[in-house]
């Protein structure tokens, strides 16, 4: 599923809010946890995140030590 801004701006209200259903497009999601919201708010943000190519790199950084 193609996740947008708005679906991520919704599931973040809900959880802020304590309710445990969302309206995302036609669907009406009903939760079953916390854990559960959140666990899709991240894979949401994953979503749109690399959609957007806005990855980011990380890169070693190695230190001297005396």
């Amino acid at each position: 599923m193609s996740y947008t801004q708005d679906d991520i701006a919704r599931l973040r209200s809900a959880i802020s809010k304590g309710a445990s259903q969302v309206k995302m497009g036609e669907e009406q999601v009903t939760f079953r946890s916390l854990a559960e919201m959140r666990s899709l708010l991240a894979e949401m943000e994953a979503s749109v995140a690399g959609s957007a190519g806005t990855g980011l790199q990380h890169y070693p950084q190695f230190v001297e030590r005396p």
